[in-house]
């Protein structure tokens, strides 16, 4: 009996791919259920999740590029939440702001690519797009039913 240890290694890769996934989403929920039992809270963090879970996804994430992409993730995430902050409170002029998202992009892109490939951070631009789109959607119809 012949052992083919190509398929045998693809057969593990996906094994931890679909491990990952839900102890992704666990950890997400563990770490929601731990903050303010404030609705507008609990909702961001099970956002939060969602999007892991979805980027993680759409990314193919294999546990040691996921180990390195979401810690530069985070930061990413916290500049790009800064400039939003500023956006709200109308600090700069809002061709100032997009330049900010722009730079901060540029700067990340780079990042992600150093870290997994030019086609792992190209798709993870276009996943953060394509989740953006889906919740808006999902606001929109929920709007649209309550009213």
């Amino acid at each position: 009996m012949k052992i083919n240890v190509k398929n045998r290694t693809k057969q593990l890769y996906k094994m931890k791919k679909l491990l990952l996934l839900p102890i992704l989403c666990f950890a997400a929920v563990l770490s929601a259920a731990g903050q303010d039992s404030d609705t507008s809270r609990r909702g961001q963090n099970r956002l939060q999740a969602y999007k892991i879970a979805f980027l993680t996804e759409k990314m193919d994430l294999s546990p040691a590029e996921a180990q390195k992409f979401w810690p530069i993730y985070n930061r990413y995430e916290s500049e790009m939440r800064e400039v939003r902050m500023d956006s709200r409170q109308h600090k700069e002029s809002e061709i100032k702001i997009e330049e900010r998202i722009l730079n901060i992009r540029k700067k990340y892109n780079q990042e992600f690519t150093n870290t997994l490939s030019a086609e792992k951070a190209n798709t993870f631009f276009q996943a953060e797009k394509e989740f953006r789109n889906i919740i808006l959607k999902e606001f929109r119809d929920r709007k649209k039913k309550g009213n």
